[in-house]
């Protein structure tokens, strides 16, 4: 029998469907109705659910050792974890600062930068620029920094002063016809340029940035090049360059860290949904020796800090999940099943006139969705096209990350696919089938009237 949730839900009119249990790949509702959770949830179930080895870690640390707090000790675990993501991280970062999500990793990542100016008697360096249109968490300070407009907007009038937006490098709506990628590269980071002379250079303190753009572009990939020359350009000024990997990291997009692919490495990095798998909430902020040295020999103290970093149990659980991703083999299995996804996603909808783009990395695709696929002009924000196609892709026991607000924050749809790591050949096929027959029937409803061929399907 169905009785009253006295939880706040994310929709206040929606109780959801209770969720029962998982099994690899799937979860399981009370009735027994099953979903393959294409997305991840939100990119995050990497290792799927039942996992025996990340199970047991928590229960071998749940039963040592709950909790003990930073400011009295450290632990194992904590130790272990933190020498694993140094050993694989880009070159120069040698720090690990834990907390529980990613949208606390970004509220420590500016605020580390922000103190690593001071520490080096350069107060002014205040000024955080982001890019439009990006998504950084919910918190203040991450919301901030964030570009999209329909998130920020509830929040007018408490948003951070000191931050402002460039384009983001997106090619399916910026890259001119005439223009080669590298070109258009180059462009996209020339506006970051101008950004920092318009403001001055000596009131700049980072640049922060997604490197596969996830939740609100939907999994939109650098240009050739663009990231190189941000480097340069942080470095010419002395700006900190921070990647926000919360959701493309940590092996979604076939490496283990997306800025691999662009052959650079950042000075602060965040990661968070792939480092713990969804087994408990975690998150790391991982910074440089320059930065660190900087508190190091200046005041010695870090003004930050929350009662739950450094978690026995959650960095017991991520190391488990870490060593999995490495021991396995299993980023050949994302680049693998990410080709065969790609492949089977264009295939099925290369001459769909409501699917504009198709892009990503690895285990980490979307589907923009237009009205007119010449123009691409986006549907009315009224249709909620996006909603559409979720809703009818979970009727059918498939899970899809739906996002209205692509283009500008209010206008523009997609689905974003980011299934677990251990996905097999016929997961994939399992979820391209559903998912066209959903885009099929929200395009029917769409133009109501229209048979399949009539729309193009």
């Amino acid at each position: 029998m169905n009785r009253q949730s006295h939880i706040f839900h994310r929709n206040a009119n929606h109780t959801p469907p209770r969720a029962a249990r998982g099994e690899g790949v799937w979860i399981i509702g009370q009735d027994g109705q099953r979903w393959l959770d294409a997305c991840g949830g939100a990119a995050v179930s990497c290792l799927g659910h039942g996992d025996p080895d990340v199970v047991a870690a928590i229960s071998a640390q749940a039963g040592a050792l709950a909790y003990a707090h930073t400011s009295f000790f450290t632990t194992d675990a904590a130790e272990d974890l933190a020498d694993l993501l140094i050993e694989d991280a880009p070159v120069g970062l040698s720090r690990v600062y834990f907390v529980c999500d990613g949208s606390e990793a970004i509220e420590t990542a500016l605020k580390m930068a922000h103190q690593y100016h001071r520490e080096r008697g350069e107060p002014t360096r205040q000024h955080v620029i982001a890019r439009h249109q990006s998504y950084h968490g919910n918190t203040l300070g991450a919301l901030s920094a964030g570009g999209n407009a329909g998130r920020r907007a509830v929040y007018g009038g408490l948003m951070l002063p000191n931050t402002s937006h460039v384009d983001p490098c997106w090619a399916y709506r910026f890259q001119t016809p005439d223009e080669s990628d590298h070109a258009y590269g180059a462009r996209a980071a020339a506006t970051l340029e101008a950004e920092i002379l318009r403001l001055g250079p000596e009131n700049v303190s980072c640049f922060l940035a997604e490197t596969v753009v996830g939740a609100t572009l939907g999994c939109v990939p650098p240009a050739p090049g663009y990231f190189k020359a941000v480097r340069e350009i942080c470095d010419r000024y002395g700006v900190l360059l921070i990647l926000d990997e919360v959701m493309c990291g940590m092996g979604r997009t076939g490496t283990l860290h997306a800025c691999e692919r662009e052959g650079i490495a950042p000075d602060i990095m965040t990661v968070a949904k792939g480092l713990g798998a969804g087994y408990v909430p975690l998150g790391a902020v991982l910074c440089s020796g320059q930065v660190f040295d900087a508190f190091a020999q200046g005041s010695g103290s870090f003004m930050h800090g929350h009662t739950f970093v450094g978690h026995p149990v959650a960095t017991a659980s991520a190391l488990a999940v870490q060593r999995a991703i490495r021991d396995r083999g299993l980023l050949t299995n994302v680049r693998e099943r990410g080709a065969q996804l790609r492949a089977e996603l264009e295939a099925r909808f290369a001459d769909h006139p409501h699917v504009g783009d198709i892009r990503g990395r690895g285990l980490f695709l979307a589907l923009e969705f237009v009205a007119d696929r010449e123009t691409k002009r986006p549907f009315d924000p009224e249709r909620r096209f996006n909603q559409t196609v979720r809703n009818a892709a979970f009727t059918h026991g498939l899970m899809v990350y739906s996002v209205a607000g692509t283009v500008d924050g209010r206008h523009g749809d997609h689905v974003l696919l980011a299934p677990p790591y251990t996905a097999t050949e016929s997961d994939v096929a399992y979820i391209c089938e559903r998912l066209y027959n959903a885009v099929t029937a929200a395009s029917q409803s769409a133009f109501p009237g229209l048979d399949e061929q009539s729309v193009g399907l």
